[in-house]
């Protein structure tokens, strides 16, 4: 895996575990640790699959990114951003 998309997904895997030690609440108040528990192993299993094709799933990527939105409150854009990040990395290859 390139070292740049490594750093991209340590950050979107920092995110999510920032927030989760914050116990933040999803856009509708409930607790969101079952989708950032969800999101940190899709992560997970994704950053694997990229290192053995050397490419990120878009199908996957937008699909997580439209389930995160769902869900994740305004003020917590940096997550959302933090995975955009993911995508632009694998695109300027």
């Amino acid at each position: 895996m390139p070292q740049d998309l490594e750093k991209a997904f340590d950050s979107a895997l920092a995110q999510v575990e920032r927030l989760l030690a914050t116990g933040m609440n999803t856009a509708d108040g409930a607790s969101a640790r079952p989708q950032l528990e969800k999101l940190e192993n899709e992560l997970k299993l994704e950053r694997g699959r990229v290192l053995e094709r050397g490419t990120v799933d878009l199908e996957w990527f937008k699909k997580t990114v439209r389930e995160v939105v769902e869900w994740v409150p305004d003020e917590e854009l940096a997550l959302v951003a933090a995975l955009g990040g993911i995508v632009r990395v694998s695109l300027q290859k």
